[in-house]
């Protein structure tokens, strides 16, 4: 198997050699990993490309490319470009530091980057280690999904439908935020709502008395509706949900029959 790595939080981030070797056990001796992932950090660009000014890619090892741009663009990059007329058989995008669970998978370069391999008609899958007080301050935060990585994976591709047409599906999976040894199982689950909670702003003056605003993110132990993402997470459950970029109100089609004339 031939498999296409990248991630948001940078070429250099421990996320991704937590992905690496996940990629490399799924590829197995006779397949490759490849990597082409931001040269810095691209938290919360969401599946913005880098439409109006061209990007820079370097090689920085054998089949490990950085590039100046966003997620979404490292998949261009690696789909038309580094891994030209041999196309990846599967692209993973993580592991994120911290969750894209709920409302955060909006935000999330990391599902920007599944999104776009999914839009290029490729599998995808997505994956986010959540943080909390039994994980956060370990010597590796990453380890429930450094264990259970490779199974989450194998399970979801024995268990996809072959499709050739239209939005595919890609997969947003949530390690959650305990040891290896605590998790207890996965599960299939909706994407979740943190009610009443959202990103916001934070100002502060520089030393020269400039006003900055930070961005400013909520409690990420809010929980959600029974049987969704972070609720499950929260559960000490790894949880996977099947996505696509039809950004379709579909239950509204129905209601809103009266419009058309």
């Amino acid at each position: 198997m031939r498999i296409l790595i990248t991630n948001d939080d940078g070429i250099n981030a421990p996320g991704l050699k937590i992905l690496h070797a996940i990629a490399t056990e799924l590829a197995g001796d006779a397949g490759e990993v490849w990597t082409v992932a931001p040269a810095f950090e691209q938290s919360g660009v969401g599946h913005c490309i880098s439409y109006t000014h061209p990007m820079m890619v370097a090689q920085m090892a054998e089949r490990s490319f950085a590039a100046e741009g966003s997620p979404a663009d490292c998949v261009l990059a690696g789909l038309h470009d580094v891994m030209q007329g041999t196309p990846p058989d599967l692209v993973l995008s993580g592991v994120n530091r911290g969750n894209n669970s709920a409302e955060n998978t909006l935000y999330s370069g990391t599902i920007g980057g599944a999104m776009e391999a999914a839009l290029q008609g490729l599998p995808a899958i997505a994956l986010s280690q959540y943080y909390g007080p039994k994980n956060a301050r370990t010597e590796n935060p990453f380890e429930a999904a450094a264990r259970h990585g490779v199974d989450v994976v194998r399970r979801i591709l024995a268990h996809t439908p072959q499709e050739t047409s239209g939005y595919r599906l890609f997969y947003n999976v949530n390690f959650p935020p305990v040891p290896a040894a605590d998790v207890n199982g996965i599960r299939l689950a909706t994407q979740g709502f943190r009610e009443g909670l959202g990103f916001s702003t934070e100002p502060h003056n520089s030393p020269s008395g400039r006003r900055f605003l930070w961005i400013k993110g909520g409690d990420q132990h809010r929980p959600t509706a029974e049987g969704s993402d972070a609720q499950l997470n929260l559960q000490g459950y790894i949880s996977v949900t099947p996505m696509r970029a039809d950004l379709t109100a579909h239950d509204m089609m129905a209601p809103l029959a009266g419009i058309n004339t």
